[in-house]
C-alpha cells in the first residue's frame, strides 16, 4: 500500500473533454503552480514526461475518475499512481469553503490537491486488475448499453406504429425480434400489406421457421378485415420513414449484442472463477460474466461481507439525527455493479428453492418487488461473499441442510 511519503510531486487535476487543468506541488513545499494541458495523446505524454523528469521520483494524481480518457492514458506510466476522488466529495468540499457557489477548473483541481495531501488516508490508490478481466469489464457494460438502447429503439417503433399502423402490435407479440422488424421494413404501411400477395407473405415467414408461422393464417385472415386508422399522407408518410429507421435500428443493435455475447463467452470461458460464477442459480452465460467483474479477481479487496455490500450499494445507509432515524437506499455506488447484483438475484427467486421462500416472506409482510429482491441480494452477497473468498463453489444442498441445522425460521 503506498503512502503519501512515496511521492515526489502530487498534482490535481479537474478533467474535461477538450483541455485538463492541474495544481501542481513538490513533495515538502508549500508553493503550487497551475497548468493547462491540451487532451491529446501527445501533450499528455510531453506533460507527464516532463513532470518526471523535472521531479525525479513517483507521482500522484487526484482526479474525480476511475476510468475515463484521461485515466487510461495516464495509467499506462509505472511512475504515475491515480487516487480516485468520488464527485460528490469534491462537491461538498468546495462548498464547505466557497459559500456563494463560484467554481473554476483551476479551483476544482486545487480542491482535489487539498483532499488527497489533508486527507491521504480516506482515498486507495487506483489498482489496475489483469488485462483479461478489464476486457470482460469494458464488454459486458457495453453489451448492457446496447441492450438499453435497443429496448429505447422498440419503444419508440411501439410507439410511431400506434400512430398510423397499430395493427402489427396486435399480430405480433414480441416486437424486439427480427422477424417483426424484418416485417415492418418489408410492409410498412397496412396499405403495403393488403397489396402483398398472400404467396408472398407466406414465404416471407417461412423463411424464418420455428414459431413465426403459427399465427400466420390469423394474420392473413386479419389483414383482409382490419380498418386503416388513417389515411392522411401527411400522417403515414413521415411516420412510414420513422417506423423502417426504427426497425432497422433495433436489428443492428441485435447483431451488435450477438457480437458481444460471442466475445463476452469466449473471454469469460478463459477466467479462472468462470465455473464458479456460471455456476450460480440463475447465472448462466448472461449474468456470470456481469457477477464476475463485480467481484473482481483480488480477493484481498474486500475484508469483510459488509464492505462488499456497501461497494455494490446493496447495504442501506442509516441516518440518525437527535430523536429521528431513517434508513434510505444507498446513493453512491457502482451503478451497474448494483444493477446487476439486483437483477442475479431476482433470477434466483425461480432457481433457488431458499430464495424463493425468502421473497415469497418479505412480499408476504407487504414489501414492494424490489425491496424484496433487494433484501435477497443482501442475504445472497453475504452467503457468496464466504464461497468466493474459501474458492468453493455454492452448493444449494449444504446451504439448506445448515439452514435446518440452524433451525431458520426461513425452513419452518
Amino acid at each position: 500500500m503506498k503512502t503519501i511519503m512515496d511521492f515526489a510531486v502530487f498534482v490535481g487535476l479537474d478533467w474535461a473533454d477538450k483541455k485538463h487543468d492541474v495544481c501542481i506541488q513538490q513533495k515538502g513545499q508549500k508553493k503550487r503552480h497551475f497548468q493547462e494541458i491540451v487532451h491529446s495523446p501527445e501533450s499528455i505524454d510531453h506533460w507527464i514526461n516532463s513532470l518526471h523528469k523535472r521531479y525525479k521520483g513517483k507521482i500522484a494524481i487526484a482526479i474525480e475518475l476511475n476510468k475515463g480518457p484521461i485515466v487510461f492514458a495516464l495509467q499506462k506510466y509505472h511512475f504515475v499512481t491515480i487516487f480516485p476522488i468520488h464527485a460528490a466529495t469534491l462537491a461538498k468540499y468546495r462548498e464547505t469553503f466557497t459559500a456563494s457557489g463560484a467554481k473554476s477548473d483551476p479551483r476544482d483541481a486545487e480542491i482535489a490537491l487539498d483532499l488527497l495531501l489533508n486527507y491521504p488516508q480516506k482515498f486507495k490508490p487506483l489498482v489496475r486488475q489483469g488485462a483479461a478481466i478489464r476486457k470482460l469489464e469494458v464488454l459486458v457494460e457495453k453489451r448492457r448499453s446496447l441492450v438499453d438502447d435497443k429496448r429505447r429503439f422498440v419503444n419508440q417503433l411501439i410507439s410511431a406504429l400506434k400512430h398510423y399502423y397499430p395493427q402489427p402490435l396486435d399480430w405480433f407479440s414480441h416486437r424486439n425480434t427480427e422477424l417483426f422488424c424484418d416485417f415492418i421494413i418489408r410492409w410498412p404501411t397496412l396499405q403495403c400489406f393488403k397489396r402483398a400477395r398472400e404467396q408472398t407473405i407466406r414465404k416471407f415467414f417461412q423463411s424464418y421457421g420455428g414459431q413465426s408461422t403459427v399465427k400466420l393464417n390469423y394474420r392473413l385472415e386479419q389483414r383482409k378485415k382490419v380498418m386503416y386508422l388513417t389515411e392522411d399522407s401527411a400522417v403515414i408518410e413521415p411516420y412510414q420513414l420513422l417506423a423502417k429507421s426504427l426497425a432497422s435500428l433495433v436489428n443492428t443493435a441485435t447483431i451488435a449484442i450477438r457480437e458481444f455475447d460471442k466475445q463476452i463467452a469466449s473471454e469469460f470461458h478463459e477466467m479462472a472463477d468462470s465455473d464458479f460464477f456460471q455456476s450460480l442459480p440463475g447465472a448462466g452465460l448472461c449474468l456470470g460474466p456481469r457477477l464476475l467483474v463485480a467481484f473482481g479477481e483480488d480477493r484481498n479487496r474486500f475484508g469483510s461481507a459488509a464492505q462488499l455490500q456497501a461497494y455494490m450499494g446493496i447495504a442501506p445507509v442509516t441516518v440518525s439525527s437527535g430523536q429521528k432515524t431513517w434508513i434510505h437506499w444507498r446513493w453512491h455506488c457502482a451503478k451497474f455493479v448494483r444493477q446487476t447484483i439486483i437483477e442475479w438475484a431476482a433470477k434466483t427467486v425461480q432457481s433457488s428453492y431458499w430464495a424463493s421462500i425468502y421473497y415469497d416472506k418479505h412480499r408476504a409482510k407487504g414489501n414492494s418487488h424490489q425491496a424484496a429482491v433487494r433484501a435477497l441480494a443482501y442475504k445472497w452477497l453475504r452467503i457468496i461473499f464466504k464461497c468466493w473468498k474459501d474458492r468453493k463453489p455454492y452448493d444449494e444442498t449444504k446451504y439448506l441442510q445448515a439452514l435446518r441445522r440452524r433451525k431458520s425460521p426461513l425452513l419452518s
